[in-house]
């Protein structure tokens, strides 16, 4: 049983570098990945280096979000084309633009060879392919319908490229008035007020209360600022660790659906995803029960997926599928499941499923726009009364002293 050199990372990044005695390298892949660790590099004891070792995982630089486009896409079609998935993936290693990504694929390929899955392969680099995906292209090697999933990945990859591409284009403008704005106040408060509280305090008679809010305010941030900055930075460090935790995760993800508008969205947009997956597998001619498990994996939301995970089992028991889905209200309203019933007995499921995505999406697109548009002004209403009020309790005392001298 030969031995072999490992370096992987831990749940918590920490880096860990020992040895372990294997039958073959598919079996230290799999024992490592079983303890929860995250390989970086796996060389067998005694062999050549940069020969019969294999970089699992880059050591330095990110894949960007096109060269992961451009790979699930091009995967896709050679999968599609009858070309052998070992085969896809050299060639899609030698002519990745980006030399990270080359890395990448060259590894994900090393381990197809040894004989690993491709979701096994996939979930060595949690940095470059979301949860969702690797859930997806598991049910898709499971189901036997790899290449289909591999396209509506993509498919999602460029529909969320795009989507993200206008917020973000709708936002640029809210987003630098509310840093102006907010480096505006702190000017005022730390920088601009102080220089009225040596005249104040010659004053002789009683500030007025906005005026001595506004002042005590500017003291308590000269004073305490910095400390309530770097507590505040530790505290979103700290969040950020615990929803990177399995059980910190889900209660995050429970958190967003509860939000007024966020959770309906992103509710939206999941099932969005959920009805584009269902319909376009169903119209492939893959079997109502595959098709459910791999689109309920591309909920995203644990919770949604647990949700509808439940309601499927009914599914696979027999019942019918308009029934399981609506004891998932959060994700589906009573009039979409209303819909998902008259097309399941019409024996149209697949089409209206697809027809559903695109309303929705549409809808989803369209209450965005208008919560970008009504940020615009609300923003503007806001950061004019801080500075206002700013203003004008400074200019009490000045009145009230301009009174006291006639």
């Amino acid at each position: 049983m030969p031995d072999y050199e490992y370096t992987a990372l831990t749940v918590a990044g920490d880096t860990v570098a020992k040895t372990l005695q294997a039958d073959s390298r598919k079996a230290a892949v799999a024992q490592l990945t079983s303890e929860g660790l995250t390989l970086v590099r796996l060389d067998e004891c005694g062999g050549v280096p940069g020969e019969q070792g294999v970089a699992l995982v880059p050591e330095a630089g990110r894949v960007p979000a096109s060269s992961r486009e451009s790979f699930t896409r091009q995967l896709s079609s050679l999968l599609a084309a009858g070309v052998p998935l070992a085969t896809a993936l050299y060639r899609l290693a030698k002519e990745a633009h980006s030399e990270v990504a080359g890395r990448v694929w060259q590894a994900i390929h090393d381990l197809i060879a040894d004989g690993t899955s491709l979701a096994d392969a996939m979930n060595q680099f949690p940095r470059v392919f979301p949860r969702v995906h690797i859930a997806m292209v598991r049910a898709g090697e499971k189901g036997g319908f790899l290449a289909l999933v591999l396209e509506q990945i993509s498919d999602f990859q460029a529909r969320e490229r795009d989507l993200r591409g206008r917020i973000v284009a709708a936002l640029v403008y809210p987003a630098v008035l509310a840093v102006l704005s907010v480096g505006a106040v702190i000017f005022l408060l730390a920088f601009f007020i102080p220089r009225f509280e040596a005249m104040f305090s010659d004053f002789g008679a009683t500030l007025p209360l906005l005026t001595r809010l506004i002042m005590g305010t500017s003291a308590w941030i000269r004073q305490w600022g910095l400390v309530v900055a770097l507590v505040v930075a530790c505290a979103l460090l700290a969040i950020r660790e615990w929803g990177a935790s399995e059980r910190g995760r889900r209660h995050w993800e429970a958190l967003l659906l509860g939000l007024p508008v966020f959770g309906v969205l992103t509710a939206r947009l999941a099932m969005t995803r959920f009805c584009r997956m269902f319909g376009t597998l169903l119209k492939a001619g893959v079997p109502l029960v595959s098709a459910l498990d791999v689109a309920e994996r591309s909920l995203g939301n644990q919770v949604l997926v647990d949700a509808v995970h439940e309601g499927g089992q009914h599914v696979r028991q027999g019942s019918r599928l308009a029934d399981s889905l609506s004891q998932c209200t959060l994700l589906f309203p009573g009039s979409v499941v209303e819909i998902i019933s008259v097309a399941e007995q019409a024996g149209r499921l697949d089409d209206e499923l697809i027809r559903l995505a695109d309303t929705t999406e549409k809808e989803v697109d369209r209450r965005l726009r208008m919560a970008v548009a009504l940020a615009e002004p609300a923003l503007l209403f806001v950061m004019a009364g801080i500075i206002g009020t700013i203003v004008i309790g400074m200019v009490l005392p000045i009145f009230a002293l301009q009174d006291y001298i006639r």
